[in-house]
């Protein structure tokens, strides 16, 4: 047993540069800044529903009534400007955790008029985790202002850089597998046999064309095979439950991810749902060596242009 724990913790614990946490800061908050500024136009007619529509949850089942337009435009503006001072890495161990806590209330109260949307989970709790650990500690306006021998340390991989994006992982992984269970949870183990998606598919197609909203021609055509649902039942649950093997593993890493992006490519084919952080790609980044492709990138800038302003902006 102490050696299975020993084992444990040396994976958990595995030293990675810090310049991997400060990529996925990049990463994770610059999508979430794409996020709050490319949904402003709905995430501020929120504000302005009927009040009698509120149906507070999460953190915004703390109000009684909804805020006004101009406390909501307040928040989500204060979260912008925020977002920008986490992605730079600017004062990061203060203004990351708020802009994490302003992302969280913007999220939650998007949510909290009667239609729960899923989509963007994963990109909170990602936040939330980020803006805890030392992301800032390489390619920042935090790390510019530490002396020279503090940014030399940075350089040598370090556990301390390492948990973090292991946490970030293990967390994707078990809102999959908790996807997975709730396919089988609400509909046993009839969901293999295909005529549970079969009926999702065209119930989610046919109230789109009958309201009017974007439906998916490809996933109503499909409905007339049914026997097309059987297989694609099999691989989402196979993909969902086995996500925690993309732990073990680049290659596996690999395989699921790019598994796993190939599902959510196909439930936009078919329903019209678009889960765009994990088609981003950015949902699977920490699983891997996210620092190599930026280095690389920044070693091509200098050869080509050493002066060029993309050579100053890429880490050293």
């Amino acid at each position: 047993m102490s050696r299975l724990l020993d084992q444990l913790d040396r994976w958990w614990f595995c030293p990675a540069p810090a310049l991997r946490l400060a990529v996925l800061r990049v990463l994770i908050i610059g999508y979430g800044l794409i996020w709050l500024v490319g949904f402003a136009p709905l995430l501020l007619a929120n504000l302005r529903f009927a009040p009698e529509q509120f149906a507070p949850t999460g953190v915004v089942s703390l109000l009684d009534a909804p805020v006004s337009f101009g406390l909501g435009a307040g928040i989500w503006l204060v979260t912008v400007l925020l977002g920008v001072a986490a992605l730079l890495g600017w004062r990061f161990r203060v203004l990351g955790p708020v802009y994490a806590l302003g992302l969280l209330w913007v999220a939650s109260y998007r949510n909290s008029w009667g239609m729960i949307f899923h989509t963007e989970n994963l990109l909170v709790v990602h936040t939330l985790i980020v803006v805890m650990l030392p992301a800032s500690d390489a390619w920042s306006l935090d790390a510019r202002a530490r002396p020279s021998d503090q940014r030399a340390l940075a350089l040598e991989p370090d556990a301390r850089y390492g948990w973090g994006p292991k946490l970030m992982a293990t967390v994707t992984a078990l809102a999959y597998v908790l996807a997975g269970v709730a396919k089988l949870r609400t509909a046993g183990w009839a969901w293999l046999d295909g005529d549970v998606l079969l009926s999702h598919v065209g119930w989610d197609n046919l109230r789109k064309q009958e309201l009017g909203s974007t439906h998916s021609p490809l996933g109503a055509a499909l409905c007339a095979f049914p026997s097309v649902f059987i297989p694609l039942s099999w691989v989402s649950v196979a993909l969902e439950l086995g996500a925690p093997l993309a732990l073990f593993g680049r290659r596996l890493a690999w395989v699921w991810s790019i598994g796993i992006w190939c599902f959510h490519l196909g439930v936009v084919a078919i329903m019209w749902i678009v889960f765009a952080y994990p088609l981003s790609g950015v949902a699977f980044a920490p699983l891997f060596a996210v620092e190599r492709p930026v280095l690389a990138l920044a070693a091509w800038a200098r050869q080509r242009r050493p002066d060029s302003p993309l050579s100053r902006l890429l880490p050293e």
